[in-house]
């Protein structure tokens, strides 16, 4: 456990309440109560205070709340909305004396080294995510298709096969879910599509803009196909791909980990799942994580207790326990390589693809998101070529860059 490893600089001496926020989803609620629960036995001193928001209204509560100096003390974090937490002065760097930066960098993914800015660390995550291919088995047995789609190609000629329309040429079967840019799409067309075509989104510095060039178009056309020339997928199909997949009308959907949870509780569903389909033998993948960050209303005694539940929240046991409850990967390989995760026929594509999976360093996630978003509308809705989509986004996007780089 963490905590035998990070030590901390002194010992809470009285008895605390300290505050930890996250947004409200089932499992990680669940994962939360049951190491808040293990915590507290351990720790009788200290008591914890878990509070959960819906994901819409979560970042604001987050900044009204740490702004006016109340709300948590330990806060959950998507790692692409770090800089923005860190300029609007709502975390504080993790203290060295508790969290060796040695030990983050000897112990964790790689990733993980996205928290490190200025030379200090920012928060900490329990888990990382990665992605695969979910596929529903009776509808690949029912098209004649034997195994998941191991290539680009193959995708394509599975949804194709996996799409079915009434008389009326209505779709009532959709042969690969995509929700447009949003959902994960936006993160598979950056990372996985973009270096298959031979290219990368950023450039190592992360200051430029490298998807407008062939490459960025290429994987612009392939994704915006399966929608605009193929037929096989319909935004908004039965609401969301996520939907569409429990209920059994989906053939292919791509998403994270996370979603394990909610498909194997979906009554009738035989599904599986694979590694992302590779291209010209080769494979990409996308990581990213939710970190956990302490609060700079963190102060004194609950700052200490903070820092203890969070020592514990990235152990061994904690991580073990997430990828149980929630389905998301240990954030350290010495965890997650174990052969039962790494084997398992549910986890196992997703700890496989963290070996060839990049984590994009956000300057700030949500308008980064939105250029793959409206590139994707463009193409789709209005009829502009991938070309003239991806000047228009990258544009913006790159105007956003300078502005934080200050070029």
């Amino acid at each position: 456990m963490f905590g035998s490893i990070f030590i901390l600089s002194s010992i809470v001496s009285n008895a605390v309440e300290i505050e930890y926020w996250q947004y409200t989803y089932k499992a990680r609620v669940e994962a939360v109560d049951k190491l808040i629960a293990n915590f507290e036995k351990a720790n009788p001193g200290i008591t914890i205070k878990h509070t959960n928001f819906p994901y819409a209204d979560y970042r604001k509560k987050v900044a009204i709340a740490i702004s006016s100096g109340d709300g948590p003390d330990l806060v959950q974090l998507y790692y692409g909305w770090l800089n923005d937490y860190r300029d609007s002065g709502l975390i504080q760097p993790l203290p060295k004396d508790a969290f060796s930066h040695s030990k983050i960098e000897s112990d964790f993914f790689k990733m993980v080294s996205s928290m490190k800015v200025d030379g200090e660390y920012w928060g900490l995550p329990t888990a990382v995510r990665s992605l695969a291919l979910f596929y529903n088995n009776d509808l690949l047995k029912e098209a004649g298709l034997s195994g998941p789609p191991e290539t680009l190609d193959d995708l394509v000629d599975y949804a194709k096969k996996l799409t079915k329309r009434d008389a009326s040429g209505n779709m009532i079967q959709e042969g690969l879910a995509f929700d447009g840019g949003i959902g994960q799409t936006h993160h598979f067309w950056r990372e996985v599509l973009v270096r298959h075509y031979g290219g990368q989104p950023y450039s190592d510095d992360g200051q430029k803009i490298t998807y407008n060039n062939d490459a960025g178009v290429k994987a612009l056309t392939y994704l915006t196909d399966f929608e605009k020339t193929h037929k096989t997928t319909s935004n908004g199909f039965m609401n969301r791909g996520q939907d569409g997949f429990a209920a059994g009308k989906v053939g292919l959907y791509i998403d994270g980990s996370f979603r394990i949870s909610k498909f194997v509780k979906a009554e009738g569903l035989n599904f599986s799942i694979s590694e992302l389909p590779g291209h010209n033998g080769t494979r990409y993948n996308f990581s990213s994580f939710w970190a956990n960050a302490l609060s700079s209303k963190a102060k004194g005694e609950k700052k200490e207790a903070a820092a203890k539940f969070l020592a514990y929240l990235t152990s061994d046991e904690a991580m073990q326990i997430w990828l149980d409850t929630v389905g998301e990967l240990p954030a350290k390989p010495s965890v997650a390589l174990v052969d039962a995760n790494k084997q398992h026929e549910l986890y196992g594509p997703f700890i496989r693809g963290l070996d060839y999976a990049t984590a994009t360093t956000f300057i700030s996630e949500k308008p980064q998101r939105q250029s793959v978003v409206d590139a994707y509308d463009m193409v789709v809705l209005q009829g502009m070529s991938p070309k003239d989509a991806l000047a228009k986004v990258a544009k913006k996007e790159q105007e956003l860059l300078d502005d934080f780089f200050g070029n």
